[in-house]
């Protein structure tokens, strides 16, 4: 499916093909779930709103936009394939959980190790993050401590296995930025996580 990354850089593509043809046809790209926001196409005497997967519409200077249309992924293909496939790979997010107060994984973070490793050899040369969270229960400095060792606990994981530590940038954000958004001193399991992300 085509990526909804790859929006502004068509809808500037196209665009600027105004200003040799004085006609440019927009459309909005779907992400890999096949879901889009919406845009707001404006011309002389009116605008419409695009706000589903590959639909379009044809711009002419001096004119409003034409009525919508929804593109084939073939069509849009044929239109700007090229610049499609120049677009860089999208990073991809792994979540590892940790059991209450330590930094070790639960069995079920463990198991998903395999998948992150493949993930990073696949891709080759890449950046890898490693960022360390904790629940909000206990002090901000304990939890920066205790979200900076099971970082460095994932990261020991991924040397072991051959990741280059040049590779990977480590942080701690402590009892900051939780996935789940709860109260000071509440133990939430899917906060206490190390988040990978392979670009």
């Amino acid at each position: 499916m085509i990526r909804i990354g790859a929006i502004c850089f068509v809808v500037l593509l196209l665009s600027a093909a105004c200003v040799c043809r004085q006609k440019a046809t927009v459309f909005l790209l779907p992400d890999d779930q096949g879901k889009t926001g919406s845009i707001v196409v404006s011309g002389t005497g009116g605008e419409r709103v695009l706000s589903e997967p590959l639909q379009s519409v044809n711009v002419s200077a001096g004119a409003a936009p034409g009525k919508p249309f929804v593109l084939t992924d073939k069509e849009v293909r044929a239109q700007v394939g090229p610049a499609l496939d120049a677009l860089p790979t999208r990073p991809l997010q792994f979540l590892l959980y940790f059991h209450h107060d330590s930094d070790e994984l639960t069995k079920e973070s463990i198991e998903k190790l395999p998948e992150v490793l493949r993930s990073i050899r696949e891709r080759g040369p890449v950046d890898i993050s490693v960022v360390g969270h904790t629940d909000t229960v206990g002090d901000k400095a304990y939890n920066h401590q205790l979200s900076l060792r099971r970082a460095r606990a994932v990261a020991a994981l991924l040397t072991g296995k051959g990741v280059d530590p040049n590779s990977l940038d480590i942080t701690s954000h402590g009892k900051d930025n939780p996935l789940v958004p709860t109260g000071d001193q509440v133990p939430e399991p899917r906060n206490r996580r190390v988040e990978v992300t392979v670009r």
